[in-house]
């Protein structure tokens, strides 16, 4: 059964197709959306961060309608050789929020949830149910598929939402705690660890154990005792466990990206989010570009569906040429530094002044901001470095994911 016309069809509603679904909206109310996911609810189980400087003015107004954590006076990082502080405001909005504020803000009748699409053409989206939803232009958002044509390494990661009886008097985050054993989980070689830990409120803390590994291997219950570890640590080992959520997500390091688009491509269908190369390669953040891509699309709308495939495509293949030091950056991590020794490039990095940090998280590194990371002592040796820089890396093909 065919539906009528809409304007654009959303496939994917997660961060980025939920974005772009508000963005279009607010930007013109009058057009015919249809925001198309195959869950029970948008934006999976998942919590994202990002530096509050991170987005333009109209980036803030867009996300400031979901309610999320905010904390003004910053943030902490620890490191076996020192503690820091530093004072950028630091946000973070649960996938729980992002679904109920969507839910709020879009016209009922734009939302289709539980609906899965067998396919994407230029002129349409035909569903599993073989209803037909004909639209003027299609965008896919669904998930990152792992390629042979893309390089790098993985970011591995279990976190847990807990509440306790007592306030556990933390006032900020602390988005890395590297002064801990480096322990690979189970079958992944060698890797990079820290946890991250906020203070959703007085009695609630969200924990995060993370690894930068070679392999994307979850071993849920190697992660789950290392946070129990973790809490008994910290004197919250009686907390009551309110939820939680696992990942594995791409680090990338290189690789012949117009072939991996080429794989991707449905002639006269755009592609965004994480699927369509717009994430931050080595740290995996996703809110800023997601946003400004959101803002992107919507000034653009009036294009024909195969004028916005261009557009999108254009725009994904700039912000790979403009991010091309962080995937350097990723060559070195995973092929130059040995495991027990990644730590150390983090722990010099975050001893380098708060606005560099501020513009590497944003992806807007400066000309001086790259030579200041590059230079001084080196965290791994010249050799195995400029080999990282000239080698390809590991394929993040699909026959690597557990």
């Amino acid at each position: 059964m065919n539906g009528r016309m809409i304007d654009v069809a959303i496939v994917g509603g997660g961060l980025a197709g939920g974005l772009i679904a508000l963005a279009l909206y607010r930007q013109r109310p009058e057009l015919r959306l249809a925001l198309i996911e195959s869950g029970d609810v948008l934006g999976g189980n998942h919590r994202w961060s990002w530096f509050a400087n991170d987005l333009s003015d109209d980036g803030q107004a867009l996300l400031e309608t979901f309610r999320q954590a905010e904390w003004d006076k910053g943030y902490k990082v620890a490191f076996p050789s020192y503690h820091r502080s530093l004072s950028t405001p630091y946000r973070s909005l649960a996938s729980s929020e992002f679904h109920k504020g969507l839910m709020r803000l879009l016209p009922p009748e734009s939302v289709r949830l539980k609906t899965e699409a067998t396919a994407l053409d230029a002129e349409g989206v035909t569903l599993a149910s073989g209803e037909r939803i004909p639209a003027r232009a299609v965008i896919d958002c669904r998930l990152f598929v792992p390629s042979p044509h893309l390089n790098g390494g993985w970011q591995v990661f279990m976190g847990r939402h807990i509440r306790l009886a007592e306030p556990h008097g933390i006032d900020r985050p602390v988005i890395m705690d590297a002064a801990l054993d480096q322990l690979a989980p189970a079958g992944n070689g060698g890797a990079y660890r820290f946890v991250y830990v906020l203070p959703l409120a007085a009695h609630d803390l969200f924990i995060e154990d993370t690894y930068y590994a070679d392999d994307p291997a979850l071993d849920r219950s190697a992660l789950s005792s290392r946070i129990d570890a973790y809490c008994r640590r910290g004197g919250w080992q009686d907390a009551e466990i309110v939820g939680g959520e696992t990942g594995v997500l791409p680090v990338m390091s290189g690789g012949d990206f117009r072939a991996y688009q080429r794989s991707i491509a449905i002639p006269g269908v755009a592609v965004a989010g994480a699927r369509g190369g717009f994430s931050h390669p080595l740290t995996s953040y996703t809110v800023p570009i997601a946003v400004e891509n959101a803002l992107a699309i919507a000034r653009e709308v009036d294009l024909t569906g195969a004028q916005l495939a261009a557009f999108c495509e254009a725009r994904a293949r700039r912000h790979w040429g403009r991010t091309g030091f962080y995937r350097r950056l990723a060559r070195m991590l995973f092929q130059a530094a040995e495991p027990h020794r990644r730590r150390d490039i983090f722990e010099r990095f975050y001893k380098l002044p708060e606005s560099l940090i501020e513009r590497f998280y944003a992806a807007r590194s400066t000309r001086t901001d790259k030579l200041r990371i590059l230079c001084g002592k080196p965290p791994v040796a010249v050799g195995p470095a400029l080999a990282a820089l000239s080698s390809r890396g590991q394929p993040l093909s699909e026959n690597r994911v557990a």
